[in-house]
């Protein structure tokens, strides 16, 4: 009988908080990181088309077993319209596929803002991770299919204009929650002003619960490459990761011993006693010696462990 595999890499766990770069995809940003760190496994919360910057939360280790709670979480962009042109894409990179020479005013485009405010229905763009009868809607369009995507509801919980600079574009903010698509936003603000529009930057600054100041550059963690000794490069990299923890902070914490630790890891129950003990939560975390042990729920005086960490 064959042993089993070790796994490849250091058993690192937590989260970075990458500023992406433009040009840099998703998927090649959490190798990089991978990679950098030596990981044994690593994922990101939340995809960032590679003509957008900012924040790409990457997760390492145990920590990729908190990434729904970080997918689920608000999020902040900061994105450029440009009037004049719908694309295939609704951003940049697609052929032009509607044009017009109208422009709006500053005052228009306030005027149908509070109409994309709350929870709204949108539908996704043809270039979308959408699924279609098991297929991608991106694969569909790259192939020249034009499917017909249902609308959504997204919510929407503030949308802001920052500044028209000219009168081809217009800056503006966003706050929205999952599944939201910013380049949906462009395409449906041009088609009621009657000019068309589509996204020509677009910048993630805020993934709840990660705050803007936590984001490291890439070319910050490039440069640590150059650090010769392994164990001294290896440790600056693990000074700018954030605890896993961090990603649960919106569900209610037990501050558990040792003893109890160990039944969790087990996988068995632990009774919940004490005057301040919640009674009934779908989903809590618990911690030991300021580590996080499991993921669970509570009821009926107990926390029973749905997920455990090393």
């Amino acid at each position: 009988m064959s042993k089993p595999r070790k796994p490849k890499g250091r058993p690192i766990s937590g989260w970075l908080i990458l500023d992406k770069p433009v040009d840099f995809g998703s998927t090649e940003a959490v190798s990089k990181i991978k990679w950098l760190y030596k990981a044994q496994k690593a994922g990101h919360a939340g995809t960032l088309d590679p003509l957008a910057s900012g924040m790409l939360p990457i997760a390492l280790g145990d920590a990729t077993k908190t990434v729904p709670y970080v997918m689920d979480g608000r999020k902040i962009y900061e994105f450029t319209v440009s009037w004049g042109e719908e694309r295939a894409t609704d951003d940049l990179e697609g052929e032009v596929t509607e044009s017009s020479d109208k422009r709006p005013s500053e005052q228009q485009i306030r005027d149908i803002l509070p109409g994309y405010i709350g929870t709204i229905n949108q539908v996704p763009p043809q270039f979308s991770a959408i699924k279609i009868a098991g297929e991608r809607a991106y694969d569909l369009a790259r192939e020249g299919e034009a499917v017909e995507i249902p609308s959504r509801e997204v919510d929407i919980f503030r949308l802001t204009l920052l500044a028209c600079p000219d009168a081809d574009r217009a800056h503006f903010e966003v706050e929205c929650g999952k599944g939201t698509y910013v380049r949906a936003l462009a395409r449906d603000f041009g088609r009621e002003l009657g000019c068309f529009g589509h996204v020509s930057g677009l910048r993630r600054t805020f993934v709840a619960p990660f705050a803007e100041e936590a984001m490291v550059p890439l070319a910050d963690l490039v440069a640590l490459e150059a650090i010769e000794d392994m164990d001294e490069r290896l440790a600056a990299l693990d000074a700018l990761l954030i605890d896993t923890c961090e990603a649960l902070s919106s569900l209610p914490h037990l501050v558990i011993n040792d003893d109890q630790a160990h039944r969790l890891k087990m996988g068995n129950p632990i009774l919940v006693r004490g005057r301040d003990a919640p009674v009934a939560e779908s989903e809590a975390y618990a911690t030991a010696r300021g580590k996080l042990i499991a993921i669970g729920e509570i009821g009926q005086g107990e926390f029973r462990p749905k997920r455990v960490f090393g």
